[in-house]
């Protein structure tokens, strides 16, 4: 579970670009903050077949991904982008309140 964890952070680091998820919840959802679960998905499906093919390498993305360099910045990553999510939560809110009060006028 660590070592996955671990592989996980380092190939999160690695993907620029984000695929659609079909196995997790939809990031949409409103109690749904964390936005690397996309990545991390990824990340783990990666290192699946990268493990199957050559332990060897699986085992050095495990070493890369446990590197402080990688954990400082996804924790950096997780903290920023539940903040954008809560920003965003709330601006939602707001559009909806002023849209019920001032165009439908309930």
């Amino acid at each position: 579970m660590l070592q996955s964890r671990a592989l996980v952070i380092a190939l999160i680091l690695l993907l620029s670009t984000t695929l659609p998820e079909v196995h997790s919840k939809s990031v949409f959802e409103k109690d749904r903050r964390d936005w690397l679960v996309i990545p991390d998905a990824i990340a783990a499906y990666i290192y699946e077949n990268v493990n199957k093919m050559s332990p060897k390498v699986g085992q050095f993305l495990v070493d890369a991904a446990q590197t402080p360099v990688v954990v400082v910045t996804r924790n950096f990553l997780i903290r920023e982008t539940t903040k954008l999510s809560i920003l965003a939560e709330q601006l939602m809110e707001k559009i909806k309140n002023l849209w019920y009060t001032r165009v439908l006028g309930y």
